[in-house]
């Protein structure tokens, strides 16, 4: 039995950025000078964030997700999806010296 092939993009998943202000900060007309401030960041820092152009580390997922009733994981599983596409990327054509396949199950 085979394992299970991991799924393929054709594109760069969603910034999590994106993700906060699409669904979260428009639709709850939200301005982004009052989130900054309720997640304690800097205007600059959230704009950057939102532009795609900064990451949401751990401790800061925590403070989106209490502040908009979600969950760190979900925050930290976007930036993880962003972080995993920009490495695969990143490194497409690089070859290891030596490659150790994982060992078969005894039947």
């Amino acid at each position: 039995m085979n394992a299970p092939r991991p799924l393929r993009r054709n594109r760069r998943p969603t910034h999590p950025g994106v993700i906060l202000r699409e669904h979260y900060l428009v639709p709850r007309k939200i301005l982004q000078k009052h989130f900054a401030d309720d997640v304690e960041i800097s205007e600059k820092h959230l704009s950057r964030i939102i532009n795609g152009h900064a990451r949401i580390d751990a401790p800061l997922a925590a403070r989106i997700a209490k502040t908009l009733g979600t969950t760190t994981l979900f925050w930290v599983n976007l930036q993880a999806s962003v972080d995993a596409w920009d490495g695969e990327q990143a490194e497409a054509d690089w070859q290891p010296q030596t490659v150790y396949p994982p060992e078969r199950a005894a039947s």
